[in-house]
């Protein structure tokens, strides 16, 4: 009877030992060399995962620019260019440096210029109720006011304004990962380029469709009379679909544009109010 345990013990530890040697060879053979640079990156990166630099976190990211030739294409809009210089320093390239930018909520349908038509009191998800039906107005582009973009914005950047019913950026927590781009099922918010003192001017707008209608399912809703874009001297506004856009790199925020828009669908925000100009009356009065 010892004997066959002894010969049990002993086959039993001559397999174990004969699998432990083939695994180790095995994985050899398929051992998967992971350059050690990608820890290095991943540790200068903000850990953010918000996927606004396109990929699916973090790590993911750290493993594509290491990879990469160069950095084309790739940029962590969370830590920003000095990031990037960190990085760059780290695999002895050359950073591109990349201009600043923030979300953009183009649409000023609050409840005071666009009557509200019908009460939806379905799942409070912007997606389901783009899905099911127009909204709580006339208007077929505007914002439906359920806050998704809102959920996923991991910076507390945004939020819902109970008394307009739209979203509001905080330009300073924003980082620009694109996240509530993606969320938002009308295409509303748009990240343009950041400019000093957090000025901008935009076209508050979606809406494609012609003039009156236009006019009538919101107030203060483009109508595509172009107006705007005659005005502009430099060529950075233009229409598309019955609707006017300005482009943020060619924009000098001069201004002109906006007193022309007869239903104050361009915003100007962060300017000091302009003066206005005195009345003949006023003129002979001051000589």
């Amino acid at each position: 009877m010892s004997n066959v345990v002894l010969f049990t013990i002993i086959t039993l530890s001559s397999i174990g030992g004969a699998s432990a040697i083939i695994l180790y060879f095995v994985a050899q053979k398929f051992k998967v060399f992971e350059d050690p640079r990608i820890d290095q990156v991943e540790a200068s990166l903000p850990s953010a995962n918000c996927g606004g630099c396109g990929y699916a976190g973090c790590r993911n990211f750290a493993e594509a620019i290491v990879k990469s030739e160069n950095f084309d294409g790739l940029f962590c809009p969370v830590g920003g260019n000095e990031t990037m210089k960190n990085i760059a320093a780290l695999l002895g390239r050359q950073a591109v440096e990349q201009e600043a930018r923030v979300a953009v909520i183009r649409c000023n349908g609050t409840h005071q210029f666009r009557p509200r038509t019908n009460h939806y009191e379905g799942a409070a998800s912007c997606t389901l109720a783009n899905s099911l039906y127009m909204g709580e107005s006339a208007c077929p582009n505007g914002c439906l006011g359920n806050g998704e973009c809102v959920a996923v914005c991991t910076f507390d950047a945004i939020f819902m304004n109970l008394d307009t019913g739209l979203p509001e950026v905080i330009d300073d927590k924003c980082t620009a990962c694109n996240a509530c781009v993606k969320a938002c099922p009308r295409n509303i918010i748009e990240l343009r380029k950041k400019n000093p003192k957090d000025r901008k001017i935009f076209i508050s707008c979606v809406n494609t469709e012609k003039g009156a209608i236009a006019r009538k399912n919101c107030s203060v809703s483009c109508i595509g009379c172009g107006k705007c874009v005659k005005i502009c001297e430099f060529e950075a506004i233009h229409m598309e679909n019955n609707l006017a856009y300005i482009d943020p790199l060619k924009c000098r925020l001069c201004r002109k544009c906006a007193p022309e828009c007869p239903t104050n669908s361009i915003l100007e925000i962060g300017f000091p109010a302009k003066k206005e100009k005195p009345t003949k009356t006023e003129e002979i009065a001051i000589v």
